[in-house]
């Protein structure tokens, strides 16, 4: 079965309850980092993006656009997900989940992943690239 960013997404939500809409991408993002890296598999199917403060997932930012902060997540669900997917997402939240948005972003922004995938804009430049796979599992993988 093929699993969404939204089943993530929600998951996510269930397990540590209220967070920016900012946290939600990063988190996300690491969870498709070290599902690339643990599991050799992503753990989504949706791109990511190297935004201006980091990484988003498209589909997900077009559900809370506009909104700062988030308490549930109405799509998706937990079910799609593997037990080896749930333990993924749990470790990503172990070691990222305390961390606040801004410090997820600031780290983004010194690895390798996101820094390829903004090559040629400025900081604070609108962009829509994807962040590869292939970046991600090798530069996490380095870790």
């Amino acid at each position: 079965m093929k699993t969404s960013a939204h089943d993530v997404a929600r998951y996510i939500l269930n397990k540590q309850g209220k967070m920016t809409a900012m946290k939600l991408q990063k988190l996300l993002y690491y969870c498709q980092a070290w599902s690339l890296v643990w599991d050799d598999a992503p753990i989504f199917h949706e791109r990511i993006e190297a935004w201006a403060n980091g990484p988003v997932v498209r589909a997900i930012y077009n559900d809370h656009a506009g909104l700062f902060s988030l308490t549930r997540w109405k799509h998706g669900k937990v079910a799609n997900l593997s037990l080896d997917q749930k333990e993924t997402i749990d470790s990503v939240l172990k070691y990222y989940g305390k961390k606040t948005s801004q410090w997820l972003s600031e780290l983004t922004h010194k690895e390798t992943p996101w820094k390829i995938a903004r090559e040629g804009l400025t900081p604070n430049q609108r962009g829509s690239k994807a962040i590869t796979h292939a970046s991600m599992a090798e530069y996490y993988s380095s870790l």
